[in-house]
């Protein structure tokens, strides 16, 4: 479903059908994870922690806990509040993130300049009928130790999301085959359900290369059916075994639950917070579908659906008392005989389902961190044209793989899994609470003591259940700890070298006089010079100039940069300004993206690029523009043939010259502006050069231990193992010029 079409407001007539089939559609995009929650919450929360009696305490306390959990974070918190804080449909840690930015001057990346606030897009709002800033605002933008402690606990969350697309594949798929340790011998069973764990997560993580678009159609269909499974599976058990089980819903047996278990049972919470895993999911992924679709899915089929499950189990589980040592409390154990093979084959196709969503979460999350100059440069293939945000990481898949495997191999149950994906899964709700108390009085201007109050309620819940999950440390959760001490040790190593790096540019930029006084021979074509700078000349052309003392007919000076939002529009993507007088041919164009931008190819990048410059020319005539004085370039895209006052092609007699992407006007009026278009045009056809940095980073003398590692050690090994910025920019080889640069910071 492409995102501006699920954003777009449907037609009176068609309104409810076009929302019941977004809602339909989200459920095999955004429920695939949290529907599948009913496999191992059960058997996760009783695994060694506690036992039930005959007296239905436990049973009836972990369902009312189970009830509840789901009520207030999944529908009250994310559904009728998080939700609503979307950034032009889009959702997710960063989105967050970028909106506090946007409402505060909190950001350590450059990516909030004079520049950006050409478009009224990037502008700082101010709260409605108030002169004066917020105390919490004035608080933040004064103290920058707090910028740096935000991205930290937003880079914690990222981390964390990634840990959960690690363990949340491991745990579904092996929960959902443990069910044939119901027709096997213990002896047998667990020689065969980690075999075949391996083989279904290697065929999931194999098939993710044909993107999601590609088997999409069945995944709405495998969650529905798997709704509908364990609905009518937990009404059967409730007519069947208890009726009266509805009473444990009232929260006095959370109650008589803590007070009778004490320790054991609030240890036991860290596998009762399983229910709500994949809430996440319905922020992170509100781009591809509306709102209401999502709120609409969730209330009246997904909560439904689960309640019921979890009320059937407890209802099965309360007339089972008295049962052997082996015996193991799992989802399976309440499922009849008589259907248990095909709820075991729909159970299976769930989990791949659940599991490709968190996949799918992780790509779309790394590519927002790499864009946001937060990871290291990776490979991104986007798997559909017409479906927006579907991409595929190949280096990040098989890394994920591995560790899924190792992880499902080296645990080999559901408990320890269970610990170390509920511990992921309550650090991503505690950063999201956090992030959205900030949201809510910067960029909702609500009063800072109702954010108070939200932090407060659902903060605590949320601490509860962490703590429980921290304590077991040793017993499993101890890998998304490590996990996410390794990636945020490379992420903020990445982040700090990018900003030391821009620093170093900013302070060894050549002034605008220098470069007007060259006296460098001009060679044909156009040069595109990439720098971070939005003004001033970089040092790495000075050093290309002083090795081969020759530029190009044209030159540009390129930077790309990310600003925080999540798409650009077309018109609005190229910022244009002169360098130096008309007669210079020297150009400054800023290139934005969002951070979930699709990045265009290097031909229609040029393109485009090329006819911005036309643009650009004909609207300053021959006035000599500033550097600073750049100019919003609105143009249609030109990517389309038919668009004849866009293209035209310069052909002399049979040989075939190159395209020129923009219209030479007979009826110019200005001989210099025809003579400039003239020039640009003949620059084009003769070719197009990328000159790009090929940096070394090295510690200052004198630097700390620490700083030397980071710098020297970690950032150059990530720096040397990581895609160039030419593979990233999508630059030709056959015209690339690297210059070679020595940073030190």
């Amino acid at each position: 479903m492409d995102p501006e079409r699920a954003r777009a407001a449907p037609s009176p007539k068609d309104s409810w059908r076009t929302m019941l089939l977004l809602a339909y559609q989200s459920l095999g995009v955004v429920y695939g994870d949290l529907s599948i929650s009913p496999l191992y919450v059960y058997k996760s929360t009783f695994a060694e922690d506690i036992t039930h009696s005959e007296t239905n305490e436990e049973i009836f306390g972990v369902l009312s806990f189970v009830f509840w959990t789901l009520t207030l974070i999944p529908l009250c918190k994310y559904v009728f509040i998080v939700l609503r804080a979307d950034d032009n449909g889009e959702g997710g840690t960063f989105v967050l993130y970028s909106l506090i930015c946007r409402h505060a001057d909190v950001s350590l990346l450059p990516n909030r300049q004079r520049a950006d606030e050409e478009v009224s897009t990037y502008r700082l709002e101010s709260p409605p009928e108030s002169r004066r800033r917020p105390l919490v605002k004035a608080f933040l933008e004064k103290h920058k130790k707090l910028h740096t402690l935000l991205l930290i606990v937003v880079m914690l969350g990222t981390c964390m999301v990634i840990g959960d697309g690690v363990l949340t594949p491991a745990i579904s798929v092996f929960s959902a085959v443990s069910g044939l340790e119901l027709s096997m011998s213990k002896s047998h069973h667990e020689y065969a359900v980690v075999p075949i764990t391996c083989v279904v997560l290697i065929g999931l993580f194999a098939l993710q290369h044909y993107g999601t678009h590609r088997v999409g159609f069945i995944f709405a269909p495998v969650v529905l059916a798997w709704l509908l499974c364990i609905s009518v599976l937990g009404m059967y058990n409730i007519a069947h075994w208890n009726p009266q089980v509805y009473k444990a819903l009232s929260p006095y047996y959370m109650y008589k639950f803590l007070r009778k278990t004490k320790k054991s049972g609030w240890m036991s919470l860290g596998g009762i917070l399983l229910c709500m895993t994949g809430s996440e999911a319905m922020f992170a992924d509100l781009g591809h579908f509306s709102y209401t679709a999502i709120q609409i899915a969730f209330t009246l089929l997904v909560y439904p659906a689960l309640i019921l499950a979890y009320m059937g189990q407890a209802a099965y589980l309360s007339k089972h008392h008295r049962i052997d040592s082996s015996y193991q409390i799992g989802f399976y154990v309440s499922v009849p005989e008589c259907v248990r093979w095909p709820v075991l084959g729909i159970a299976i196709l769930a989990s791949v389902v659940g599991s490709q969503a968190i996949i799918s979460g992780t790509f779309s999350i790394i590519n927002q961190s790499q864009i946001l100059s937060c990871f290291p440069r990776v490979k991104v293939v986007h798997t559909s044209d017409k479906i927006h945000g579907q991409i595929y990481i190949p280096e990040i898949n098989w890394m994920l793989m591995l560790l899924c495997i190792s992880v499902a191999v080296g645990f080999r149950d559901t408990k320890h899994l269970g610990n170390a994906s509920g511990l992921a899964v309550i650090t991503v709700m505690l950063v999201t609470t956090s992030l959205m108390s900030l949201v809510m009085i910067l960029c909702w201007h609500k009063p800072p003591l109702l954010a108070l109050c939200f932090l407060l309620f659902f903060g605590s819940i949320e601490a509860l259940f962490f703590s429980a999950s921290l304590i077991k440390f040793r017993e499993g959760a101890w890998v998304p700890m490590l996990l996410a001490l390794i990636l945020m040790t490379v992420m903020f190593v990445w982040h700090y070298a990018t900003i030391k790096k821009y620093e170093f540019d900013l302070h060894n930029k050549v002034s605008l006089d220098w470069l007007l006084a060259l006296g460098a021979a001009r060679v044909p074509g156009i040069g595109l010079v990439y720098t971070d700078l939005i003004s001033g000349v970089p040092a790495n052309f000075s050093r290309f100039v002083t090795n081969l003392p020759a530029f190009h007919q044209v030159l540009v000076f390129v930077c790309v940069k990310a600003v925080p939002v999540p798409f650009v529009p077309p018109g609005e993507r190229f910022l244009v300004g002169r360098v130096g007088p008309a007669a210079h041919r020297s150009y400054r164009c800023i290139v934005r993206y969002g951070y979930r931008d699709v990045h265009q190819d290097v031909n229609a990048f040029e393109e485009q690029l090329v006819a911005s410059l036309a643009e650009f020319v004909r609207r300053a005539g021959h006035v000599v523009v500033g550097d600073e004085a750049l100019s919003v370039v609105a143009l249609p895209p030109v990517m389309d043939e038919s668009l004849h006052h866009a293209s035209v092609s310069i052909d002399e007699g049979k040989t075939k010259k190159r395209r020129v992407r923009f219209v030479l006007e007979e009826e110019e009026d200005d001989l210099l502006v025809k003579e400039e278009l003239e020039e640009i045009a003949k620059a084009q056809e003769s070719g197009t050069a990328f000159i790009l940095g090929h940096s070394h980073v090295k510690a200052k003398p004198g630097s700390s231990l620490v700083r030397r590692a980071a710098i020297n050690v970690g950032y150059n090994f990530l720096h040397r193992n990581c895609r160039g910025p030419d593979v990233y920019l999508r630059v030709p080889p056959a015209s690339l010029l690297e210059v070679g640069m020595v940073y030190i910071v």
